[in-house]
């Protein structure tokens, strides 16, 4: 008892001892995990070393379940930079097709399509180009044994029926009509001009019940005569008829003639 009483002050010191130990070495363990971030790269998520490609979490910063803004990282590795805790922004070339994709997925709208050659071609030849079996286009001319200048009267002319005889048909639909008007002006079967292969009797009914007079051309009628005496073709050379089944009082040409296709409500013939 005597030995204890002499020695009381020994285990408070012991303690403060321990105390100072685990103090020094908890300091000497936060001053090296400081240093260890200050040397790692700046643009790296990863302060336990890791030189993995980041995943980020939320907007405050988070990896792993830890939050790099809470008070005891902040203490143990300093004020992380707004580099770190945000993700690398996209390239604004980029940035526009997300956005351009993200409005379209919201409005429903699709990715643009292509235009087709309705659109490619702006400006109507002055002259066309025949042979004997089929016209051509304005590139292949030197091939052509005839040719035919086409006035700017009967250019509206032909818009006009095309206009009057396909206002509700798809745009190939009256690429077609244009078609049959150029395939009866290069037939030896019809007559020789495209005002007289339009007003030839009993042939286009807009003729006949004056809508021709009345219409004026939209911009398909337009886009799709031009694209016709360019030489695109909805239907073959030889094709020189066309009817609405529904339409027509007179089915002659649909019991005589060589079906060759339907486009929208109109059937066309050989």
């Amino acid at each position: 008892m005597e030995i204890i009483k002499e020695h009381r002050w020994f285990a408070p010191l012991l303690s403060v001892l321990l105390v100072c130990i685990l103090g020094i070495g908890l300091y000497a363990e936060v001053q090296q995990t400081q240093n260890n971030h200050k040397n790692a790269p700046m643009k790296s998520l990863s302060w336990s070393g890791n030189t993995s490609v980041p995943t980020y979490g939320d907007r405050m910063g988070t990896r792993n379940g830890s939050n790099r803004t809470s008070p005891i990282f902040v203490a143990a590795h300093g004020q992380p930079s707004w580099k770190e805790i945000m993700p690398t922004p996209l390239p604004a070339s980029q940035m526009k097709q997300v956005e351009q994709a993200r409005n379209n997925a919201v409005t429903g709208k699709k990715k643009p399509e292509v235009q087709h050659s309705k659109s490619a071609i702006l400006t109507p030849p002055t002259t066309i180009y025949f042979t004997k079996t089929k016209m051509l286009t304005q590139n292949d001319k030197a091939l052509s044994t005839w040719s035919y200048p086409v006035s700017a009267k009967e250019l509206l002319l032909l818009q006009k029926i095309v206009m009057a005889e396909a206002e509700g048909e798809p745009y190939e639909g009256k690429v077609a009509v244009a078609n049959v008007v150029l395939n009866r002006l290069r037939s030896a079967s019809f007559p020789d001009t495209i005002q007289a292969v339009i007003y030839q009797k009993a042939q286009f009914s807009p003729v006949a019940n004056g809508r021709l007079r009345r219409v004026q051309p939209n911009q398909d009628s337009i886009r799709a005569v031009t694209a016709a005496l360019n030489g695109h073709k909805a239907v073959p050379d030889n094709t020189c008829f066309f009817l609405s089944l529904t339409l027509a009082q007179d089915l002659t040409v649909h019991h005589s003639r060589t079906k060759v296709k339907t486009i929208g409500h109109h059937t066309f013939y050989k």
